[in-house]
């Protein structure tokens, strides 16, 4: 089954993937740069679409994604709240998944504006997360499954929600959904590494914010 699940194009690239990994976060870096207390989401969501045209990476596969203060909560589908400003002190996340060439990338990540200790906890747990989930891939082969019930319980500990709409992914030459549309929660066999992103989306209990981290399952040497 997992080798189904796991299979690839005939001219699938290792060195083509780890290349679109890095192009993937740095415009990730770049649109976060240019966003600012006082902007509307829907103008840094334009932004993002016009850094990655400029970058040569085609929107492939999923709806590029930046989602301010109150839309941080919001599910994988979820419409945003309309007409949200950035305020002084808040939190954002950027999703973007391109496709150069014929290589997809897909990567994620959670940014604060201003003093506000909480948001910025929260995104940085929400990369300490990611991490302690990887290295518990990376040492103890457990399934996909099992690798999601682990990141709901750590997610606990750290006091945070974990949303499982948002639980990890194929990827590949594109399109990968033509081998496999499910998530990584779904699968009981341990992910191989470089085909699968590990997606990790908490929310705060009672505040309405939350944060968006995604990688792909690499060793500790790529980070």
């Amino acid at each position: 089954m997992n080798k189904d699940i796991e299979a690839v194009g005939p001219d699938f690239d290792k060195a083509k993937m780890l290349e679109m990994r890095d192009k993937t976060r740095s415009v990730i870096y770049e649109i976060a740069a240019n966003v600012y207390p006082g902007m509307l989401q829907e103008d840094a969501v334009s932004m993002a679409k016009d850094a990655l045209e400029k970058n040569e990476m085609v929107q492939g596969w999923h709806e590029t994604l930046v989602r301010f203060g109150p839309n941080t909560l919001k599910t994988l589908g979820a419409s945003s709240i309309p007409v949200v400003t950035l305020k002084s002190d808040d939190i954002f996340f950027i999703d973007i998944g391109p496709v150069l060439d014929e290589w997809e990338g897909d990567g994620g990540d959670t940014f604060t504006v201003g003093e506000n200790a909480e948001m910025q906890r929260c995104a940085q747990d929400v990369r300490r997360l990611f991490h302690i989930v990887r290295r518990e891939w990376l040492t103890t082969r457990i399934s996909g499954k099992s690798l999601y019930q682990f990141a709901t319980r750590e997610a606990e500990k750290l006091g945070w929600e974990l949303n499982l709409d948002w639980s990890g992914h194929r990827i590949s030459d594109f399109p990968h959904e033509v081998i496999y549309n499910g998530t990584m929660a779904d699968i009981d066999f341990r992910p191989a590494p470089l085909l699968w992103v590990l997606e990790i989306h908490i929310r705060h209990p009672t505040a309405g914010f939350g944060a968006f981290y995604e990688d792909l399952l690499l060793d500790d040497s790529y980070f």
